[in-house]
């Protein structure tokens, strides 16, 4: 676990006021302190993923085939070169990233995007 921190601010003050601001885009309710959310990992169209805060949204997706009587097993690694600004937690959790119409980033993934039931949720730890 770590302290809390979003990517772009440079102390804890533009953190917590970037925070307000991401919250108030995604339409949500930010966290008291103790509950601000680092990571949650969730499961979308077959692939397995991470949305953590400051880093890459990734996915691992593993296919199985029956080969001459063999079951093998690929593992595809996913992602999608969009970095997570932002989890809030609730029903369902809201993740925030740098895509449009944060940047002109592109990305396949809405922004922000709702996760009903994250299988995973670290929080960061409590300052």
């Amino acid at each position: 676990m770590a302290s809390f921190f979003l990517p772009r601010s440079t102390d804890a003050d533009q953190a917590e006021r970037l925070y307000e601001a991401l919250a108030e885009f995604a339409a949500c309710e930010p966290a008291p302190a103790g509950e601000r959310v680092q990571a949650i990992g969730f499961t979308q169209d077959g692939a397995d993923w991470t949305a953590e805060v400051g880093e890459e949204l990734t996915g691992r997706r593993t296919r199985s085939t029956l080969r001459r009587g063999e079951l093998l097993e690929h593992t595809e690694e996913l992602t999608t070169g969009t970095l997570v600004l932002a989890v809030y937690p609730g029903d369902p959790f809201v993740v925030v990233t740098d895509a449009a119409p944060i940047t002109g980033a592109r990305s396949e993934w809405a922004n922000p995007f709702s996760v009903p039931n994250p299988g995973r949720i670290t929080l960061f730890t409590p300052s």
